[in-house]
Parts: structure tokens; sequence; C-alpha cells
């Protein structure tokens, strides 16, 4: 029998923290019209002329600080270790590929390997627990982009989001407790933050979302495909799982790029607010991530962390991202057999 395809898509890498391949890896990710949602013309500026040429030297000295010399990129090297071990768990009856959205290695030689192994359906798992459109939404555009063309298309399905997924809440929480949480003072659930207008653009309604007050409390038929409700909605279930009262953590949103709004509140506000009221001890969750990276590794653990020291705070520590534990690894497994 035809073996089955999974085809696991993360966000991408640079190929090395070069400012020339940092340049390269920002200026494919950054045109991506599903990431800065405007205008073609505009677009082409900003990312070539404006935010490229000054980001790339700059994000090229972070990458640099991240980057290990054996096993490189943090999110790339976990990547490959959560598909070699989803492909042992699932065994020869399946074939499992990995792609980055950005980079290499691409989407479409992941699935021309798939095509080319003659698989009898593919499915797609872009590796972010909460859908946005310029995440899940952009590996979803490309992959139906690529087989367009192909002359017999097999079964393809993708899976929208994970974000209540209980496994992987059960991983974050066995993560946290190896840091004491009892011990921290306030515990942050840091997700990558989105310009408000792409939230609104995902409101179908257009009468909801940023209109109706907690508008992202409480998940809905109105919101469910909402980044912002999946998100505070993933924090919720893993405070419930820890027991944490709702005064003992706050939901915020890093990463922001440019003078719009953004998602709020920010990472870097609350980190100030948590200095104001004296905390001196902060345990930081990033569940946005599937694998540690740059916004985990370096922006959270160093940046904040320097933030809050020079505002009186103590210590900032990261909640380590799934990687490759075993029960994550389950969770995927179990999102490709269905059970």
């Amino acid at each position: 029998m035809a073996k089955k395809g999974v085809l696991l898509v993360n966000l991408g890498t640079p190929d090395s923290p070069s400012t020339a391949d940092v340049r390269k890896y920002l200026d494919e990710f950054l045109m991506d019209p599903r990431v800065i949602d405007v205008n073609a013309a505009l677009r082409t500026f900003l990312v070539k002329a404006i935010i490229v040429p000054f980001r790339a030297p700059k994000s090229a000295k972070l990458y640099q600080a991240i980057w290990d010399n054996e096993t490189g990129s943090p999110l790339k090297y976990y990547s490959i270790l959560q598909q070699k071990a989803l492909q042992q768990r699932l065994g020869d009856d399946y074939m499992v590929e990995l792609a980055m959205r950005y980079q290499s290695p691409s989407i479409e030689s992941a699935l021309q390997n798939l095509k080319d192994a003659l698989v009898s359906e593919i499915q797609v798992i872009a590796l972010f627990p909460q859908y946005a459109s310029a995440s899940t939404g952009s590996v979803h555009e490309k992959v139906m982009d690529l087989v367009k063309d192909w002359q017999t298309v097999p079964n393809i399905t993708f899976t929208n989001s994970f974000h209540d997924n209980e496994l992987m809440i059960e991983t974050f929480v066995d993560n946290a407790a190896k840091h004491q949480p009892e011990t921290y003072d306030h515990i942050l659930f840091s997700f990558h933050g989105l310009p408000q207008r792409q939230l609104k653009k995902c409101d179908h309604t257009q009468s909801y979302c940023l209109k109706v007050d907690g508008c992202c409390n409480t998940l809905n038929d109105t919101n469910k495909f909402c980044y912002s409700a999946q998100s505070h909605d993933t924090a919720r279930l893993i405070a419930a799982k820890m027991q944490l009262p709702g005064d003992k953590y706050t939901v915020c949103f890093q990463s922001r790029l440019g003078n719009d709004p953004w998602v709020q509140p920010y990472t870097s506000e609350i980190i100030k607010q948590m200095a104001e009221q004296g905390k001196k001890r902060l345990l930081v969750f990033c569940p946005a991530f599937v694998s540690d990276c740059l916004e985990t590794v370096y922006e959270v653990t160093t940046e904040y962390g320097d933030e809050f020291k020079a505002l009186g705070g103590e210590h900032v520590q990261l909640v380590e991202s799934l990687n490759d534990s075993p029960k994550w690894i389950e969770a995927l497994e179990k999102m490709v057999i269905g059970n």
C-alpha cells in the first residue's frame, strides 16, 4: 500500500547568522503579502528600502548570539528532531517531511519528495498552535499554490490550529514544573504579536473584533479563528492545569514591528508594570512557538531579562518550548492518526 504523507511546516530561519543570509530570509518573510498586508508597492518600498537594510545587520547579531556551532539555529534543530521523532512513531506506513515557510528546506522541495514517493494523501500541519493568516494561513496558501499545477492532486488535509491540544498543554505545564512556578511572583503568557488590522480582517462579521468589550476573553462562533482569542484560550487552559488564579498571570504579546497598533497588552509594557508593582521574579511562557527560537531564547531571556533587571526586577525565567518532548511528539502523532 502507498504511504501516507505528512508535511510539517515551521516558520523558517536564515541559513546562517551572516548578514547576507539574514537579509535573504527577512526579504522572503516580509515580502509575503499575508505578513505585511498592505498594497504591493508600499510593501516593496517598506521591506526593500527601509526594513531589511536596517534590520538585517541588527538581526544577524541576534542570530549569532543564539546560533550553536554544531546544531545551528535552535528552531531548525528542534524542527528536525520533531520530524525524525514523528517519523519513528508513525512507522513505515507514513512519510514525514519537514519544510520551512521561508528559506530551507522549502515547502516546494518537501512536496516534491512526497509526490515522488507516490504518497496516497498529504496531511499538512503548520507548526503554529494558534491560527493566524500571517502564519498558518500563509502556509496553507503556499501549499495550495504549489499543488494547483499538479496533474494529479492527492487528498490534502490541513490542520487549522491546535491551541487547545491537551498533550501540548500538558507539555508546557511539565516544562514549567521544572522551574518551581510557585516561587515566582507572576507568570506571563507572552504570544507573538500581530497588527490589530489583521485580527479585524479575520472577523467575518466586521462587528465583533475590538468592538465588543472582552472580545477575546472566550471563544465563540464569531471569534473561533481569531489568533488573539485562541491565544487567550491556550493561556487559560495552561493556567487551569496549573491551578493558577486569575490574578497570578497575564496574557501579553511580543515582537511588535512598526508604529501601527498591534495586539495588546505589549509584553514590554507588562514587564514594566510588574517592576513598578515590586515583582522580582517572572516566569514566562511563549505558547505560540513549538520550538525555541530567536523570540524565546533571546527576546525573552536576554532582552526582557535585561529590561526587567534595569527596572529593579531580579530574574525572568523562560519556560522551554515543546521542542522534542516525547509528549509533544505523541500529540503530533495523534493529530496525524486522528486519535
